[in-house]
């Protein structure tokens, strides 16, 4: 995705993946930094470990409490930081600059995939872990009215719900399963990632017919056990492929300054994964 959006921007970059260890991770940003990396992505478990081995963070990264994007800046002549791509030679002074692309992405995915509308809408949430929060934070951000969070560590689901009481107060968010419909169900949990894995859904406390929608941030396999199960019950249905791509594609614009071209971004992500 992000070599297609690169090529297609007559850039001379390379994006590759690297398997760095947690323990190794403030070693790996700061060896990135010295060697004038324009900027890195984070994966699980380094989201939120990231938070403490940056320089500064962006507010989108303070709000939501994770750093999935790096963008590597330098001091020019006149004190001011700007990205690395603005420099000829490299500058003697850098820093890195922690951003969230996540939390956007899900809800433009939510738009645009499912055409949901946020404001006021019901939604059950699966997963309070790290994908979980940011989810639920940002959806409460936009001002849904309720908002039931299940976890299957009660403690964490109960930890979201007072941030989000505290955060947004005009919000309605309770732990555990709704008595009624909701407009939406979003799994942010890992499960269906794997064929054998249990639905994250707990069908005996709540029926998928009772949902508007559902949406899977798992985006391989193309469709989970969940997604089978709420197109059957006559559901609209999306997985996690719009919000890899929009988080991909904001981490572009930060670190090129220019439109990412969405489309080809689009294709490339398709090909790689269900081909």
């Amino acid at each position: 995705m992000q070599n297609a959006g690169l090529a297609t921007l007559g850039l001379d970059w390379r994006y590759l993946a690297f398997d760095v260890d947690p323990d190794n991770l403030r070693a790996a940003i700061q060896g990135a930094k010295a060697m004038n990396f324009v900027g890195l992505n984070l994966t699980v478990p380094h989201k939120l470990l990231a938070v403490d081995m940056v320089d500064v963070l962006d507010e989108s990264a303070r709000g939501w409490g994770a750093v999935n994007t790096i963008r590597f800046e330098g001091r020019d002549e006149h004190g001011a930081w700007q990205p690395l791509r603005e420099f000829v030679e490299a500058p003697r002074e850098t820093r890195a600059h922690g951003f969230n692309t996540d939390a956007d992405a899900i809800t433009r995915s939510l738009h645009e995939d499912l055409a949901l509308e946020l404001s006021s809408a019901k939604i059950l949430l699966l997963g309070a872990g790290g994908a979980g929060r940011t989810a639920a934070l940002k959806l409460a951000s936009e001002h849904v009215s309720e908002l039931w969070l299940v976890n299957r560590t009660l403690s964490k689901a109960d930890a979201v719900a007072k941030e989000i009481r505290e955060r947004h107060p005009g919000v309605k968010v309770k732990t555990g399963y709704p008595s009624g419909p909701v407009d939406l169900v979003l799994n942010a949990t890992s499960l269906g990632l794997k064929p054998d894995d249990p639905s994250p859904l707990d069908g005996r406390q709540f029926a998928l017919r009772q949902a508007g929608a559902v949406y899977d941030m798992i985006y391989r396999p193309a469709e989970t056990a969940l997604l089978r199960d709420a197109k059957a019950a006559g559901c609209r249905t999306a997985n996690g492929l719009g919000m890899l791509l929009y988080q991909g594609a904001k981490a572009l614009e930060l670190w090129t300054g220019q439109s990412a071209p969405l489309e080809t971004m689009r294709q490339a992500l398709e090909k790689n994964l269900y081909d």
